[in-house]
């Protein structure tokens, strides 16, 4: 199976590039932009092409949203010109106003902000012209390294000892991102095996939590982490928002049929935080002091 992936800076293209390197099934052909003109994909000849995401749209400028879908659309339409299958990840964030209820997959987005509109109208294009697609809607990516690594922003800040505001009332499911490479890579091995599934699915971690709540597991597992190792320092102090007066805003994916189709489990995002602060805290504290 050979897969074409673009952007392989970006935190997701890091960790598909992990998951390709332990997998003898696997030829990753790595493209550091996001682009791919006709010539580029005959040459390469890949079974699919792999687009990640653009992670927290609804808080970049909108000229980074026209962008990305620009890119987007010349990748389908070279995609559409050669028979090559795309996969598109897109942020969850596309149900600007969330639902009480876990988002089915069936469920059309229908955001009132331009610039999640226009990554709304790239999805519908991207399913009227290729069939041969997967669309992955996916909750914000947890990941240390590559561009949009979340969660090493957020321990940068807190050892640094800066205050950080974060919602109360937004629920979230925070998505492991090597669970995300690792389903990427299976799902399409199956497909390319027989599956004949082609779609729009959604793929998250398990256990929703407030933007609040996780920001203060962050710091309080951070804490054990250098308790562990006998460092003092004294993190930010994390700082309660209130957006939705009415209700929270929930945006929980349901992943009943990547599991039902592909047997994808949801992974556990508190269980991911451990081992990725433990390798956090080795990288940043344990390599610096040497041997």
């Amino acid at each position: 199976m050979k897969l074409l992936l673009l952007d392989a800076d970006h935190c997701l293209g890091r960790a598909l590039i992990d998951e390709s390197d332990s997998r003898s099934d696997v030829e990753l052909i790595i493209e550091r932009s996001r682009q791919c003109s006709l010539s580029h994909l005959k040459a390469r000849a890949p079974d699919a092409v792999i687009f990640p995401p653009l992670l927290d749209p609804a808080s970049v400028d909108y000229a980074e949203i026209v962008e990305h879908v620009d890119q987007v659309g010349a990748v389908m339409t070279a995609c559409h010109v050669h028979g090559v299958p795309l996969v598109w990840l897109v942020s969850d964030q596309v149900f600007e106003a969330g639902l009480d209820m876990p988002i089915e997959e069936s469920v059309l987005p229908s955001p009132r902000d331009e610039g999640l509109q226009r990554l709304l109208e790239t999805g519908n294009r991207i399913r009227s012209t290729l069939t041969e697609h997967f669309i992955v809607r996916t909750g914000p990516l947890m990941a240390l390294e590559g561009h949009n690594a979340w969660l090493a922003e957020l321990l940068d800040a807190l050892v640094e000892g800066r205050p950080l505001r974060a919602a109360e009332d937004e629920i979230i499911c925070p998505t492991p991102v090597q669970a995300v490479a690792r389903a990427m890579i299976g799902i399409l091995a199956q497909q390319f095996s027989g599956a004949n599934a082609w779609g729009t699915y959604h793929l998250a971690g398990v256990e929703p939590v407030s933007l609040y709540t996780f920001h203060g597991v962050v710091r309080h597992q951070l804490e054990i982490q250098l308790a562990r190792r006998h460092i003092d320092l004294t993190l930010g102090e994390i700082q309660p928002l209130h957006h939705h007066h009415d209700q929270p805003l929930r945006r929980v994916l349901n992943c009943r049929q990547m599991l039902e189709t592909f047997g994808v489990h949801q992974k556990p995002w508190r269980l991911a935080l451990d081992a990725m602060l433990e390798q956090w805290c080795q990288i940043r504290f344990d390599e610096e002091k040497g041997p």
